[in-house]
């Protein structure tokens, strides 16, 4: 697959999984989960001080962008806007995790040779002595 094709299949599928969170969130059935109340409250402050942007700026952390579209459901923020905030920071994660991966298929091409081998070994004994000192 090229790299615009799998990040496009990517986008399309964050954005799929963020419209049902979404539309989870509009049911509020989430509040009734003590465990939830925390990251939905948090998420909801967020919402409450920046608005739709806050959808692309809560995208970009690792762990917010989990959560993110529960809250905006929940707090009815205009789908419009979620969906092209949704699309904006999702594109961002996928064209990242798509050159990682075009980066880490070419890397371990070299890898596979012998000299390759040779480093990774060398590079892997250092690290355990590493671990090993912290200890």
């Amino acid at each position: 697959m090229s790299f615009p094709g799998a990040v496009v299949a990517a986008t399309a599928g964050n954005l799929v999984g963020s419209l049902i969170a979404y539309a989870l969130g509009a049911t509020r059935a989430l509040e009734r989960i003590p465990s939830a109340g925390g990251v939905l409250q948090s998420s909801e402050r967020l919402l409450e001080r920046h608005g739709t942007p806050a959808v692309l700026i809560a995208r970009l952390p690792p762990l917010a962008r989990r959560f993110v579209s529960l809250p905006a459901g929940a707090q009815r923020i205009p789908l419009p806007g979620f969906v092209a905030m949704t699309l904006a920071g999702c594109t961002i994660w996928a064209s990242a995790f798509t050159a990682a991966r075009a980066l880490a298929g070419t890397a371990w091409a070299t890898v596979s040779t012998a000299l390759g081998r040779i480093v990774l070994v060398d590079g892997l004994v250092l690290m355990a002595a590493v671990f090993k000192r912290r200890s």
